[in-house]
């Protein structure tokens, strides 16, 4: 076999499951659509099953001049667009400190060059076992490594036990340390660290910094929009004021899911010190990385972003249909839940967002036999995927059900990690 590649490329493959699985249930249409539940999908889909976009930004989006879409804009992004992303992110959370932003090739680009910027090479990140399963390959693709502790302890709250463990761990190797924290609505499971568990997590952070290591927590919200109220679901970002100028704090935002331009690949990643140095030194390394993978972002999905920030009327337009969509979340996942307590079916505990989660070492034959009755997940390690984004009310009836005698044909009638009760 001839091979053309460097050899530190050697075994770099992707094999996405999710993907995987979302073509065969559309291979699966074929026995009719209205028989196929296809839980794999994860953007939002009305009641008629088909991808949906909040109005109002549709009709901003076609109302933009072609100028718009063929410029080039600045490697750090347009600087309105960057000031309304801070905006979005804290709303009326923002914490004392200094801050800046850089845009990003969608949620995936914020965290990229935060692992690029603020991890050696070589170096140990540390997340959740409950995670997206892109964070491995982000990290290994620059040479670093994905370590996990469990974020969930037996009472179904966050572990702060394996958690300082694990950063205690870390940091006896290594003098400084990336956390990768995707909350509110976690992907894959909706779960969220309450204001509390925040507050342990910081301290933690506390101890260690006080020792002379450098910690650096970036927060992963790519789902926030439909967490809950705004300002509820925010209100954890008031105790990152203040802190020691070696705990920095970074959020990776994404107009994917809050304004359903998926495709467009639009984002930030936001910073946030105490530090006047360190801002700079974040707006700095942001822009050299911006420039050396995209060069720059789509001119019109920032543009659309900014106008909408800055009128008082679209923005609360843009409210009420994030709210009707957020409603259609809840009532779908109330649906599942309500189910998987009266059949004895376990889910990881769900706050809001788009997955709902069911714990199983057995996922993927767990998937394989959900397939039987044409229902269609994302097998992940820990558990199976549902997307209560993209199914609609109507087929979420009896699902909690279908999966539990699917659990139990591969596992037997086992109790489960987490009790979703």
């Amino acid at each position: 076999m001839t091979i053309m590649a460097a050899s530190s490329r050697e075994g770099k493959t992707l094999r996405d499951v999710v993907f995987a699985a979302g073509a065969a249930a559309r291979e699966a249409a074929q026995y009719g659509e209205d028989k196929v539940i296809n839980a794999t999908v994860g953007c939002y889909a009305g009641e008629d099953e088909k991808l949906a976009c909040l109005p109002v930004v549709e009709q901003l989006y076609r109302s933009l001049p072609m100028s718009d879409f063929i410029t080039y804009a600045p490697p750090m992004g347009l600087e309105g667009y960057r000031k309304a992303v801070i905006d979005e992110t804290f709303e009326s959370c923002r914490p004392d400190g200094y801050v800046d932003a850089v845009a990003t090739s969608g949620g995936t680009g914020a965290i990229h060059i935060a692992i690029a910027n603020y991890s050696e090479v070589g170096d140990t990140v540390l997340t959740t076992d409950w995670r997206w399963n892109i964070y491995d390959c982000l990290c290994q693709e620059i040479g670093r490594n994905l370590h996990t502790f469990s974020m969930m302890d037996d009472q179904g709250h966050f572990n702060t036990v394996a958690f300082s463990a694990a950063v205690s761990n870390i940091l006896s190797r290594q003098d400084s340390l990336l956390i990768i924290l995707n909350t509110p609505a976690n992907n894959p499971t909706g779960f969220a660290l309450s204001d509390a568990e925040w507050a342990d997590v910081l301290e933690i952070c506390r101890l260690h910094e006080k020792n002379g290591k450098r910690i650096s927590i970036l927060v992963d919200i790519a789902y926030i929009a439909y967490a809950g109220e705004k300002n509820r679901v925010r209100s954890f970002m008031t105790q990152f004021a203040g802190l020691p100028e070696h705990i920095f704090t970074m959020f990776a935002f994404s107009m994917s899911k809050g304004y359903t331009l998926y495709g467009q690949r639009a984002g930030a990643l936001v910073g946030l010190s105490s530090s006047k140095a360190v801002i700079e030194e974040f707006a700095n390394l942001g822009k050299y990385s911006a420039r050396t993978s995209w060069s720059n972002i789509n001119r019109a999905a920032m543009t659309l972003l900014t106008r909408i920030r800055s009128d008082r009327d679209l923005m609360a337009q843009l409210d009420l249909e994030r709210l009707a969509f957020a409603k259609n979340l809840r009532c779908r996942a109330d649906i599942f839940t309500y189910e998987a307590d009266r059949c004895g079916l376990s889910y990881v505990p769900y706050k809001g967002g788009f997955f709902i989660s069911i714990p199983t070492q057995k996922s993927a034959t767990v998937c394989q036999a959900l397939e039987d009755d044409l229902v269609f997940a994302a097998p992940l390690a820990q558990g199976v995927r549902l997307g209560v984004c993209s199914i609609p009310a109507i087929k979420m009836q009896g699902l909690a059900t279908i999966v539990k005698n699917a659990l139990d044909r591969v596992e037997g009638r086992t109790d489960l990690l987490v009790s979703g009760k």
